[in-house]
């Protein structure tokens, strides 16, 4: 069951996905680690907590870091693999992954927009053996991503992340994409899965080494990461049911919030980021739709892509309003299936719950 990224074993073939802001710290990262899994940090603006973040937003940032990650790896003793997650989207994308291999973390996963220069980047830190990842959205960004990798870098990815149309947080597809997915009309996994590991199979034959996918998005439970795995998957990653944890680093409230949802509360809207989102529909959002959320009046240029003059709304201060359980003003993501969250638990028991359905499914 165990799978070979970068040279170390994943016991465990579960990926718990990054989510931000501060919803998976190092509390919730190294549970999963412990349980032999692959924990993940985001690194979106984890320095929220810190005395200095509103002043001194980039050290901040990075500082935090560091110390999560130390912390998670701790809490993992070993048993399995810490992962970073950092948006390309974000000012500070470049940083926080060298800061990320200097603290050691074991695996770098990067999402909203595509990692062309990750191999440089990590270049950069000769200490690190930390395996990279992007997450892809089917064939032909993973075909795109391998090509420049082999080009400019001579490597191709030490692993890759399907995330399909029924994830939560920001989307590879478009708007009507995600819609159609989330009325019961999306392009199968299965079929996406198969154009990633087709346009894998050539840097497969020419690195002589596999390159495991991990499917994203929608997969409810143990019995689909088996059928994932016998279409060519090596796990599956999950995100939204670890949400609902003792250990999850968000706040009681955003728990909740999570619980209390159901099916037709998840909609999807545009991120200021430039990319659709899957979220709930909270008075924020309702805001937006209407015209009516205020304008932005402090800026921090946490995103390359947003412009403060005519987004419509403040990401980074909705994601810590949401995380801080603050209904009224926060953005809270989450997958199609949140609605079926419906029980508070912990780490340990989803890990077995999820390796159970699995076995049952054999």
């Amino acid at each position: 069951m165990g799978v070979t990224i970068g040279g170390k074993t994943l016991h465990v073939p579960i990926l718990q996905g990054g989510m931000g802001i501060g919803v998976s710290l190092e509390r919730l990262a190294g549970a999963v680690a412990a349980q032999g899994g692959m924990g993940t940090i985001s690194a979106a603006f984890c320095g929220f907590r810190e005395p200095d973040f509103s002043t001194n937003f980039n050290e901040a940032n990075l500082r935090a870091l560091t110390r999560q990650i130390h912390r998670a790896k701790e809490i993992a003793k070993g048993a399995g693999l810490v992962a970073v997650n950092v948006m390309v989207a974000a000012s500070q994308y470049a940083a926080s992954v060298r800061t990320a291999l200097q603290a050691g973390a074991d695996a770098i996963v990067c999402g909203a927009g595509l990692p062309k220069d990750l191999p440089e980047i990590a270049a950069e830190v000769p200490e690190s053996s930390a395996a990279l990842a992007p997450v892809v959205s089917g064939g032909r960004s993973a075909a795109l991503i391998c090509k420049l990798w082999d080009r400019r870098y001579s490597r191709a990815p030490d692993f890759v992340v399907l995330e399909g149309p029924l994830a939560g947080g920001h989307l590879g597809f478009s708007p009507e994409d995600a819609r159609e997915a989330q009325a019961g009309c999306p392009k199968p996994l299965s079929a996406l899965l198969r154009e990633v590991l087709d346009a894998l199979g050539p840097f497969r034959e020419k690195y002589r080494r596999d390159i495991p996918v991990f499917v994203a998005g929608g997969v409810k439970n143990g019995a689909e990461m088996r059928r994932y795995m016998d279409e060519g998957a090596a796990g599956a990653q999950f995100a939204t049911r670890f949400i609902a944890t003792e250990e999850c680093d968000a706040s009681g409230g955003y728990k909740q919030a999570l619980l209390d949802a159901k099916q037709e509360d998840i909609t999807i809207v545009q991120s200021p980021v430039g990319m659709p989102g899957r979220a709930l529909q909270s008075p924020l959002i309702q805001r937006v739709e209407a015209g009516a959320q205020p304008k932005i009046t402090r800026c921090n240029r946490c995103l390359s892509a947003c412009d403060c003059k005519t987004a419509p709304y403040c990401i980074s201060k909705a994601l810590i309003a949401a995380v801080d359980g603050d209904w009224e003003n926060g953005l809270f993501f989450c997958g199609a299936n949140a609605g079926e969250v419906n029980a508070l638990s912990t780490v340990e028991a989803q890990m077995e719950q999820i390796l159970n359905e699995w076995r049952a499914a054999q």
